[in-house]
């Protein structure tokens, strides 16, 4: 494969039966570290600057959009999810039925390795990112050099739910005229900070331009949603797990609280937990340097 410098032009190639839209960092021939994005969000929410700073380190950094997200194939025709609808049936222990499930969205990440030639990669995932994550250590763990998990969970039931007031804005209508969109960004990123960990307004408006200009597919969030429904708690599934693991969370995320994390550090044999001090459910520039050691450090000890 050849060889690629820092923010490579965006690619999209065939993978898992859809069409997939990635960017690289770095050099081809260094270890590969594959970012896998969080509910809604498109790739570039994985900002240059921290897949600029990740490569650095010597890693060739893969960032992708999900499927119905961004550049990658939108799934329209499976239509609108009746999201009420699964958490009655989830209340009622009773399974639900998705368009399709974070298995299959691990089987996108496994397709675009395999497109792009890629035997194994060291494997970061953010919320819904960290359970895709967990689904490849799970059922496809031969292409999983370690696991990075960062706020996200294992589903248990179980676990603390979001704080209702912060979900209320998450889950808002997106609106779909570019200035209320930007608003809408940043006042959903304000409310996931945390109170030491505070969002610039200015990087949030730029990321949602790019956003609104690259496609908004606010029903593709829906179906994204359907899947975590869907697949539900990976607790049992992932006490099997033998994948190098790494669990960062902060202990101020208003939307998946920390113990989600401190759940899946407990869970997954032999892994380690970190709890940033004051960092909420977004990743901003003052805890890169201490996340990109964490990833680094992690890689470098399991890459034999």
């Amino acid at each position: 494969m050849k060889q690629h410098i820092v923010g490579s032009e965006p690619s999209i190639v065939a993978a898992n039966g859809i069409s997939i839209a990635y960017e690289t960092f770095g050099n081809s021939s260094d270890p590969a570290i594959l970012l896998i994005m969080g509910l809604g969000y498109q790739m570039i929410f994985w900002d240059d600057e921290f897949c600029a700073q990740l490569s650095s380190r010597g890693h060739f950094v893969i960032r992708f959009d999900n499927r119905d997200s961004g550049l990658s194939t939108w799934l329209n025709d499976a239509g609108i999810p009746d999201i009420p609808a699964m958490k009655k049936l989830m209340a009622k222990r009773k399974k639900t039925r998705s368009p399709y499930s974070l298995l299959d969205m691990a089987g996108d990440a496994k397709g675009l390795l395999d497109a792009i030639n890629i035997e194994f990669a060291h494997i970061v995932g953010r919320s819904m990112g960290g359970m895709i994550g967990q689904m490849m250590a799970i059922h496809h763990p031969e292409r999983v050099k370690t696991l990075t998990s960062i706020m996200s969970s294992t589903s248990d039931p179980n676990l603390p739910p979001p704080k209702s007031d912060v979900l209320s804005i998450v889950l808002e209508p997106e609106p779909t005229d570019k200035e209320g969109f930007i608003n809408h960004c940043v006042r959903i990123l304000n409310a996931l900070s945390g109170p030491e960990c505070r969002i610039d307004e200015s990087r949030v408006r730029k990321w949602a331009i790019d956003s609104y200009q690259r496609g908004l597919n606010p029903n593709g969030a829906a179906r994204q949603f359907a899947a975590i429904l869907a697949t539900g708690s990976r607790k049992e599934a992932l006490k099997s797990v033998r994948v190098p693991t790494l669990v960062i969370h902060g202990d101020a995320d208003p939307l998946v609280p920390v113990e989600c994390s401190v759940d899946l550090a407990d869970t997954i044999f032999g892994a380690r937990l970190l709890v940033i001090r004051g960092l909420g459910h977004t990743l901003v520039p003052q805890v890169y340097p201490q996340i990109i050691d964490a990833i680094s450090l992690h890689a470098a000890k399991n890459s034999e």
